[in-house]
């Protein structure tokens, strides 16, 4: 970290717009420093060793001083939306505390990206309550700049997979009437320029700029000139004036991999018009480079989809928070707290590298190693009571990092050789794991798998009572397929018709059936064009 380029505090490095932003604002000569809830999910950024990471909660204000000493500015970009029951207090909270503690540190500028959409009664929950935010930044004493955006255009975002994922999967559809809602979306790249831009910290009055792109739609025509993009025939959209936001967001829950709690505030905030506002300070002030058509923003999404090279996504937000007091999977026996196990082994004629790739190829589109209409039962379960299922897929199909999610679940550690272990994000009444330890034997490499749940009350140990007869079939055959998968891939390793990657994973060529087709990662890559 160069001492003497300007030091700026990103909150909110491990979401969807502060993951891409972090790389960027290294790339115009800032010194940047991340505060983050889990260090771990940075591990595997390429930038990650560019910057100083500071662990703490944008909510206590301790972890602010300490994230904020010697900042000239900062970016507040966490939103508890998803992820919090009450968010308009978490975010309310959030913003009290960066207000006080920017003061306090000497913060020359505050840079907040907030949402498009007049606050008044007819406000949704969700930009009333970005609103409210501005607010309270605006009323301290530290010089800020409020970026209103609308949808998002962009791959991984939520607002693009809901789009994404409505249009594909519905030729014929009946919505609501907020799809006639005016809306101004905007891409991502153009968002993270504008981000950039507003950073100045020799300007000391505040702003208030309204960001988007160079049309003006209604929700019908966006997905209507998707489905163009994307080569698909027009869709046949009726409207209907019987589904309110809250059957809506159930409706987009069950259609797309948006889970109920984010979609509902998605949803909410398209039933008013989210367009840039007449006479107000707006994106060209800050840079006067055009933005991207609509269908440009979209065709850019759309391939970084098909290359696998989703930058960030919003899958990467914590749906189920934890507290530092419940029981985790490496706790000793003595640490307290119940921790149910099922612990299952087999023994791979593999290498480590070979076995590590069969376990982290699991779930995604390649589904689950046995049983599967079990695991697809247990999605629907998920999405029958509010769940996310398993419809989120992953985000890569041959590589895992913390924080990626995979189907219900999350990825909480992964170390290259040794240790994969996922945490349970589908509904349940407790904590569960799912965790792979490779381990070298004289004669390959062992895989302990183990599956562990921290019950909740008397219904979570019925609930593990009653899934234990399950358990020995699926886990033990899922242990056992794995063990196999990991013996042909070592086959092809021993053949020369896989490589390594610099994580330790191997990778197989294009040519190869199962689809894998990334390239070995040997060198620093140049930061994505946004999109």
């Amino acid at each position: 970290m160069d001492p003497s380029s300007p030091l700026i505090c990103v909150l909110g490095a491990t979401g969807y717009v502060g993951g891409r932003l972090v790389p960027r604002l290294l790339s115009a000569g800032f010194a940047v420093r991340c505060l983050v809830r889990s260090p771990g999910k940075l591990d595997q950024q390429p930038w990650k060793d560019q910057v100083e990471v500071v662990r703490g909660d944008a909510t206590v204000r301790a972890d602010l001083d300490r994230a904020l000493e010697g900042c000239e500015g900062v970016y507040h970009l966490v939103h508890q939306m998803g992820s919090a029951k009450d968010f308009a207090s978490a975010d309310r909270q959030a913003a009290m505390g960066v207000t006080f503690a920017a003061h306090a540190a000497g913060v020359k500028r505050i840079v907040y990206l907030g949402g498009l959409g007049e606050v008044d009664d007819d406000s949704s929950r969700h930009l009333a309550s970005r609103g409210e935010v501005a607010d309270i930044l605006a009323a301290g004493p530290v010089p800020v700049t409020t970026l209103r955006a609308a949808v998002i255009i962009g791959s991984g975002s939520a607002s693009f997979e809901m789009l994404r994922h409505l249009t594909e999967k519905l030729p014929v559809m009946t919505c609501p009437q907020w799809i006639e809602t005016r809306v101004q979306p905007i891409a991502i790249r153009d968002v993270l320029r504008y981000l950039i831009a507003a950073m100045d910290t020799r300007d000391a009055e505040d702003h208030d700029i309204d960001i988007g792109g160079p049309e003006v739609m209604t929700y019908r025509q966006m997905m209507q000139r998707y489905a163009a993009v994307a080569g698909l025939r027009r869709r046949i959209i009726v409207t209907v004036p019987v589904l309110t936001p809250s059957l809506s967001s159930h409706w987009v829950n069950l259609m797309t991999p948006v889970p109920f709690g984010l979609a509902r505030p998605l949803v909410e905030s398209l039933t008013v018009d989210v367009v840039v506002r007449d006479g107000h300070e707006q994106g060209r002030d800050l840079d006067p480079t055009p933005c991207l058509p609509y269908d440009e923003a979209v065709r850019l999404a759309l391939k970084r989809v098909a290359d696998h090279e989703v930058e960030t996504s919003w899958r990467e937000a914590d749906l189920a928070g934890r507290s530092p007091a419940d029981p985790f999977p490496g706790d000793p026996d003595w640490a307290g707290g119940v921790l149910l196990k099922d612990v299952r082994s087999a023994t791979a004629r593999a290498g480590a590298e070979a076995t590590f790739r069969a376990v982290t190829r699991i779930g995604g589109d390649r589904g689950w190693p046995t049983h599967q209409w079990a695991w697809t039962l247990r999605g629907l379960l998920d999405l029958a009571v509010g769940g996310v299922g398993l419809r989120r897929g992953r985000r890569d199909p041959n590589s895992l990092r913390p924080g990626d999610a995979l189907d219900f679940w999350r990825v909480e550690s992964v170390v290259p050789n040794q240790l994969v272990r996922l945490r349970a994000e589908m509904r349940l009444p407790g904590d569960a794991w799912l965790e792979f330890r490779l381990n070298p034997t004289e004669s390959g490499t062992e895989i302990v798998q183990r599956g562990l749940l921290s019950p909740r009350g008397l219904l979570g140990r019925v609930y593990w009572w009653v899934l234990l007869p399950f358990h020995g079939p699926i886990f033990t055959t899922m242990v056992n397929t794995l063990a196999a998968d990991a013996e042909a891939i070592q086959t092809r390793l021993d053949d020369g018709t896989a490589v390594i990657t610099s994580t330790g994973a191997p990778t197989a060529p294009p040519e190869v059936p199962d689809g894998a087709s990334r390239t070995p990662i040997l060198d620093p890559q140049p930061i994505p064009e946004a999109g």
